[in-house]
């Protein structure tokens, strides 16, 4: 058995919103010091080479002056290096002595200055392995890069070189500087992430809340609870109106089992009662006397009858509505099946004066379990004759419809159903309260049974009542 999860909405909201904030924040640092640094640095050495491709060029052409070279190269480096602060630009000989620009060509090797003789080796040994005049790109520590191209030899110069170096010193500044502002960020971020998490859970768990406190006292018995209320969110709505319908539902269903427990109740003590009187009448007064005797166990009989049928009423739609009795479906003469099961109540037009008035067109067939619909003709024509008028008339029609339904229905002159219980006779333990003795005994679940049928073989069904004009209960068959 697994056991269960405590952890509150207010938890998994206020950890998810953690995580998605940290989500957030390492894709940022990621993005700076990863993606965006090595983008910058694309940036530099792409900058770089069209700089230092430039400055090759202009100092080549510079070269072939003559005897204002220098000045000439002196000048250029001196614009060149005001119009981008953050380059330096020397031309060296093979052994790294600064040659340009002339204020530092003191005899003194550019290496002294403050660049490293085995970094410039290591420019040198890679010009070499380009093999050709195109200069090459190398980065020398984290804030400086370094352009370097070999002249082209002019007179006895065997060829000096171009060293233009790159200084990113401003913009690794701006780089730490954001480092710093994202740690503070970071903490903003997470403290926001709590209240904002903390004020959205208590939003949301506040009708859940108040759900589960309306739903424990209705699942002790109180049904008078409210789930409607003003909510935020569309959906709380939705789910408040789903409770309060499921609340009605229940409690139709709780007061129709305690309905239908006390009518059992009563039904079935009555029969044992009479049949337990009238067996001890027989046993004590009537057992010598034939007449008596025979009168004494005929309501013996009566009752065990009436106790046996209810019975068989409340398994049959048990078995029914738990889906144990599934339906055999077949199709047949539903015009005959009527007259068929009509047959039944000839005793009554015999002996009791009823009127059974038949309308039924003939060879409909349909398709439907006939042991069911059996039933359903049974009950609704049994009905019918307990509630008819004083006329006893009872009016059995099965005609075709015009959308290929064949309507089967029932009626009587009775005094009809008041309105405000046509929607529950078919769910209740449905009995009128006329006072008169019915030729056909009742359990009380006809309707019932037949609803159940009915929707097991998802067929139409209905009633249309006036009070005092009788009532028509009605099927639509599909036509095969």
């Amino acid at each position: 058995m697994k056991g269960k999860r405590f952890r509150s909405i207010n938890f998994i909201l206020w950890i998810s919103f953690l995580a998605f904030a940290a989500f957030i924040l390492l894709m940022t640092w990621v993005f700076q010091t990863t993606l965006l640094r090595r983008f910058f640095t694309d940036e530099v050495k792409s900058d770089l080479e069209e700089i230092g491709g430039d400055v090759y060029r202009n100092i080549s052409a510079l070269q072939l002056v003559g005897e204002n070279a220098g000045e000439s190269i002196d000048a250029y480096i001196a614009l060149a290096q005001y119009d981008n602060p953050s380059i330096n630009i020397y031309v060296l000989d093979k052994n790294s002595v600064c040659l340009y620009p002339t204020n530092l060509a003191d005899g003194e090797e550019f290496g002294i200055e403050g660049v490293d003789k085995e970094v410039f080796s290591f420019i040198l040994d890679q010009l070499e392995l380009a093999g050709s005049d195109r200069g090459v790109i190398v980065q020398i520590d984290d804030g400086n890069y370094v352009y370097s191209a070999r002249l082209r030899s002019v007179g006895q110069n065997e060829g000096n070189y171009v060293y233009v170096n790159y200084s990113t010193e401003l913009s690794n500044s701006a780089f730490s500087l954001m480092q710093r502002e994202l740690v503070v960020v970071a903490i903003v971020v997470v403290f926001v992430a709590l209240i904002i998490s903390a004020l959205l859970s208590m939003e949301l768990t506040r009708p859940i809340a108040r759900f589960t406190r309306a739903a424990r006292r209705m699942a002790k018995g109180d049904f008078t609870v409210d789930f409607k209320g003003n909510y935020t969110y569309a959906e709380m709505d939705a789910l408040a109106e789903t409770l309060d319908y499921a609340k009605e539902e229940i409690g139709k269903s709780d007061e129709l089992q305690k309905e239908v427990l006390a009518n059992v109740t009563h039904d079935l003590k009555t029969p044992l009662t009479m049949i337990k009187a009238y067996a001890s009448m027989i046993q004590e007064i009537s057992g010598g006397d034939p007449e008596k005797r025979a009168k004494h166990t005929q309501v013996i009989i009566d009752e065990s009858d009436r106790l046996t049928a209810l019975v068989n009423d409340i398994l049959n739609l048990s078995k029914i509505r738990s889906g144990m009795d599934t339906l055999k479906l077949q199709t047949f003469n539903l015009s005959e099946f009527i007259h068929t099961v009509l047959e039944r109540f000839g005793y009554l037009t015999e002996k009791m004066g009823y009127t059974m008035e038949r309308d039924i067109e003939d060879e409909l067939y349909t398709e439907a379990d006939m042991e069911k619909i059996e039933q359903v003709v049974y009950n609704l024509v049994g009905n019918a004759v307990n509630y008819t008028g004083e006329d006893k008339k009872i009016g059995v029609a099965l005609k075709r419809t015009e959308n290929g339904k064949i309507r089967f229905s029932v009626s009587d002159t009775g005094k009809g159903i008041p309105p405000e219980e046509i929607s529950t006779i078919w769910d209740r333990y449905y009995r009128s309260s006329e006072t008169h003795k019915r030729p056909i005994k009742g359990t009380g679940l006809g309707l019932s049974i037949v609803k159940t049928i009915l929707i097991k073989h998802n067929f139409e069904y209905g009633v249309e009542s006036e009070v005092g004009k009788g009532s028509t209960f009605y099927v639509l068959f599909p036509e095969k």
